[in-house]
């Protein structure tokens, strides 16, 4: 009998340290392991992403006023942060109450930087068809806000621009720039750019607006690297659902006015052009809609945008489930790339940030 308990305590306290266990569940090991990440990066919805790194050494990312499900109504923009790009948690909106310049409408495709210290958030104001949506700013002292409004930079109407949506702000050789423009048939479409005032928060001169692109892109992106100013837009339709054939496509220029020419030499400013650099495959649709490329540590650029999960396309409201993507991109003979031009839905190396 006292051999047999002898026996009994030897085995419980093999077990207790480790000697006998099972075999550990991949799953975790793949939740747990923090160079890997899978896409979407955050769910349900965050659509037509800006990304800023602030001070406090956090990513925020905003995206477009939508209605996620969850019964809190319209989120304001709403705002996530991360320390990494692949772990994003909703913080707060952005906004406490809507602007009041324009009578209906939400607020599209924010735009964050940070300007003579303060949080520049420039967007759009539309209702789907609006006839004059027109593009504003609002501003704080924190990433995160609170947002105070500060009016409307201008209408479609004013800047002779119709779709007048998808602002973007640059800064270059000392001067501010915001960039705008949708689909439209009209004479006067396109992707367009002008100048802004020495603070960033008005447009002294409409009339001295420059076009970069065709109406037949939205959602405009320039970003510099070398000696090229990178402009990346979308096409196609954003908000079918898993129908969405949303596309990124690019160009390039040595000025910021342009010309921007595709890989085949072709001027955006006709339509039909732009090389195309992330598109749908069969798990994601509506793969677009961009905010700047980040590099991490190792000198890697990360691209965040928005796609739709095909087998499910939508939340309980009827909004399209916009989740948010990251994918690597890579440069080939002075070209962005991304693998096989298409989100990635594997297990992948995560952006290096410690």
């Amino acid at each position: 009998m006292i051999k047999t308990l002898l026996s009994l305590l030897v085995s419980l306290v093999a077990i207790g340290t480790g000697a006998c266990k099972t075999a550990p569940d991949s799953t975790n090991i793949e939740k747990q392991d923090s160079t890997k990440y899978k896409n979407p990066v955050f769910e349900p919805i965050l659509a037509d992403p800006t990304v800023v790194k602030a001070d406090d050494g956090w990513f925020y990312a905003y995206g477009t006023m939508d209605d996620w499900g969850d019964g809190k109504g319209s989120h304001l923009v709403p705002v996530v942060r991360s320390k990494d790009l692949v772990h994003w948690t909703y913080f707060k909106d952005a906004f406490l109450s809507k602007p009041a310049w324009k009578e209906k409408g939400g607020i599209w495709a924010p735009d964050v930087v940070k300007v003579n210290g303060k949080y520049h958030m420039y967007y759009a104001y539309s209702t789907w068809g609006d006839p004059n949506p027109g593009v504003g700013l609002a501003i704080a002292d924190a990433p995160a806000g609170p947002f105070t409004d500060n009016g409307k930079l201008f209408l479609s109407a004013e800047a002779n621009v119709p779709n007048s949506i998808d602002p973007f702000y640059l800064e270059e050789n000392g001067k501010k720039y915001v960039f705008w423009g949708s689909y439209s048939n009209a004479p006067t479409q396109g992707t367009y750019g002008v100048e802004l005032s020495a603070d960033g928060k008005s447009v002294p001169d409409l009339s001295k607006k420059f076009k970069v692109a065709a109406g037949d892109f939205e959602a405009v992106m320039i970003q510099k690297k070398g000696d090229y100013y990178y402009f990346l837009g979308s096409k196609e339709n954003c908000c079918e659902g898993a129908k969405s054939r949303y596309n990124v496509r690019i160009g390039r220029s040595k000025n910021i006015r342009g010309p921007f020419l595709d890989k085949d030499g072709k001027d955006l400013k006709e339509r039909g052009t732009g090389s195309v650099l992330i598109q749908p495959n069969a798990t994601y649709a509506g793969t677009g809609h961009n905010a700047r490329w980040i590099t991490d540590k190792a000198g890697t650029d990360w691209l965040l945008y928005h796609a739709i999960d095909r087998t499910k396309p939508n939340v309980s409201t009827g909004a399209n489930r916009r989740v948010l993507m990251l994918d690597k991109i890579t440069w080939k003979n002075g070209w962005p790339e991304i693998l096989n031009a298409e989100p990635s839905i594997e297990n992948t190396t995560a952006p290096l940030f410690k």
